[in-house]
């Protein structure tokens, strides 16, 4: 079997038949053919649990974990992002909706942290009809620096904002170039 490009079986056949049929020819070949057809399986079997590693998944099957998982990966280019956006799926499913979650969507999809501004709070009163924390009116700013605000996708910020956001909350991106000083 020196010439097949699967791999051999781990657990020969040919080795483990009982003493009257090793001795005969046509089982030790009929067993030698089993081993060509259950080798790929066994071998697969055997390491099942790196397909569901994002860091060593095979490429072709991490975007059907992504989908899995629920993993945003439209926005991510490259392969080492999409493994990071399956692997952390689950942690930016628990942060969705927060000003953490949304900045950690950018980070992943763009390479910057962003500046978030929100009108919203949680706090407790000791007394009812205590005053609420926050402006009343809801709102959400992004605003992203980079080095050429010029080049940067802003479609593709306000798709992942849009996302990422609580659905009830309006929101605004601003993209700006690193060195303004309009903070």
């Amino acid at each position: 079997m020196s010439g097949s490009t699967f791999p051999p079986s781990p657990l020969p056949l040919r080795h483990q038949l009982p003493g009257i049929y090793a001795e005969d020819a046509f089982a030790g070949v009929f067993a030698d053919g089993l081993d060509t057809m259950q080798g790929p399986v066994l071998t697969a079997l055997d390491c099942l649990d790196a397909y569901f590693r994002s860091g060593v998944a095979p490429t072709d099957f991490l975007d059907w974990i992504g989908d899995w998982v629920g993993a945003e990966l439209q926005d991510l280019d490259s392969e080492a992002a999409r493994r990071q956006g399956v692997g952390t799926a689950m942690a930016m499913h628990r942060r969705r909706g927060t000003a953490g979650g949304l900045a950690a969507a950018v980070r992943l999809a763009f390479g910057v942290t962003p500046e978030i501004t929100e009108s919203g709070g949680a706090a407790w009163s000791p007394r009812p009809r205590g005053p609420f924390p926050g402006d009343p009116r809801p709102y959400l700013r992004v605003v992203v620096r980079v080095p050429e605000p010029e080049a940067f996708d802003v479609r593709r910020l306000e798709s992942l904002v849009g996302a990422a956001r609580p659905a009830h909350v309006p929101f605004s991106v601003e993209v700006l170039s690193e060195r303004s000083d309009n903070r």
